[in-house]
């Protein structure tokens, strides 16, 4: 038995899609622990894209059970839309997706809050993705949200949507100018939501501790990145929930000593979406080439992606932070156009040398980057499958990386497709 969480270990975006459609295949089950569908995972299969927001990549694999945990939120319409696009490619999807029914709701009032919280705040504004993400977590916390066991009565339902559409369309109103939403039409829809998830709804805290006490294997899996963890991350340019491996236990219901193994997904550079800090980030145009030859744009907004040299003041903290076991790296295959590769050891702040990664802002606004310089190996890497058939420079980076952290390498992803990958090692991943 094997109870393994993938985390994302920079700012989200490192690939996490692929990694657990690959690592899927001998697992019975894969969960989502935390987010919503402002993650895109993408995965490529016999040059066909699929990109998934709420739905665990592990559907793809016809014999896995998805979960998602009572820590996601989910977004009725975008969820049902995914259910049909996948069914349409002839990918079963009933009887193999199952949804927390303490799961909480994004309803139509989060998304025309976030879109105009994010107008209103001008040049200071996070970036988010405006899909109410925020603002639905903001009602968990506030203890107003509503979850899906709020579907099953009506009355119950409409009663707690009119006192927070109460709130909501004054806010909306007389502080962001917008227009009101109307109670009836958003109780109609979610009562039909309802009907049409009910096949989907299950005590998922149940059937994982279930799952795992008869040998089951099971891929815990988070959206995001660690430095986007709202604890943890670049506060405030942060998501609003815990993408970390803490959260994987509280957001499905289990004990934290029922997991067995943490990978930690990074990619071979470093990329982040959306405004805040970013001590490696790039100048022009060696930004644009990266953009270029990475394919950097959001899975889920098409955003450009700010792109830079590998940080490992970040992949260390990643993982202190997550207890990784084992390094999942990916996308080293763009790093073949470079003649030298940098990578940053530390920061310099006001003189001094920073190894650890700063919780201030303004901290990280003004680091310099350490650099070290590596030989590139000017060699196109995307069919190799043995570790030993790689360039020596390439190994030299990824010995770099292990030494660096601490944390030895399971897996290299070298391109896009599903098989584009050496495997190195199924202990390292807590497969063996």
């Amino acid at each position: 038995m094997a109870v393994t969480a993938i985390v994302g270990c920079q700012w989200g975006d490192e690939g996490k899609g692929k990694i657990v459609d690959l690592l899927s295949e001998p697992a019975d089950i894969v969960a989502r622990y935390q987010g919503g569908p402002n993650a895109g995972h993408t995965v490529v299969h016999e040059g066909e894209e699929t990109i998934l927001h709420q739905i665990p990549s592990g559907i793809l694999h016809p014999n896995v059970i998805c979960l998602l945990g009572s820590g996601s939120v989910i977004d009725p319409r975008i969820l049902f839309e995914e259910i049909e696009q996948l069914e349409s490619r002839g990918v079963k999807v009933k009887g193999r997706l199952f949804i927390s029914h303490k799961a909480h709701l994004i309803m139509p009032y989060h998304r025309a809050i976030d879109e105009a919280a994010e107008h209103a705040a001008g040049k200071s504004r996070i970036g988010t993705t405006g899909r109410g993400i925020g603002p639905a977590y903001t009602d968990k916390y506030q203890r107003c949200g509503i979850r899906i066991v709020d579907l099953l009565d009506r009355d119950h339902l409409e009663k707690k949507l009119r006192a927070n559409l109460a709130d909501k369309n004054k806010l909306l109103r007389d502080y962001y100018k917008s227009s009101e939403l109307d109670v009836n039409r958003i109780v109609d829809e979610y009562i039909d939501f309802d009907r049409k998830a009910d096949p989907y709804i299950k005590d998922v805290s149940v059937f994982l501790d279930d799952a795992i006490a008869e040998g089951k294997n099971v891929l815990l899996e988070g959206a995001q990145g660690t430095l986007l963890d709202v604890d943890h991350g670049t506060y405030p340019f942060v998501t609003s929930s815990n993408p970390s491996a803490g959260a994987a236990a509280t957001g499905l219901g289990i004990g934290p000593r029922r997991i067995t193994h943490v990978v930690g997904v990074l990619k071979a550079y470093t990329t982040r979406v959306g405004n805040g800090p970013f001590p490696t980030e790039l100048d022009e145009p060696l930004q644009s080439q990266f953009r270029k030859w990475g394919g950097e744009y959001g899975a889920t907004t098409g955003r450009a992606r700010r792109c830079g040299w590998l940080d490992l003041v970040i992949g260390r903290y990643s993982a202190r932070i997550n207890g990784l076991d084992s390094w999942a790296i990916t996308k080293l295959d763009v790093l073949s156009q470079l003649d030298e590769i940098h990578v940053c050891t530390s920061y310099k702040y006001k003189g001094r040398e920073v190894r650890h990664f700063p919780a201030e802002p303004w901290v990280l606004d003004e680091v310099q980057p350490v650099y070290e310089t590596l030989p590139g190996w000017k060699e196109d890497i995307s069919d190799v499958r043995h570790y030993d058939d790689l360039p020596a420079s390439c190994r030299s980076y990824l010995d770099f990386i292990k030494d660096q952290t601490g944390v030895p390498i399971g897996l290299i992803s070298v391109g896009a497709e599903r098989g584009a990958y050496i495997p190195l090692s199924d202990e390292v991943l807590g497969l063996a």
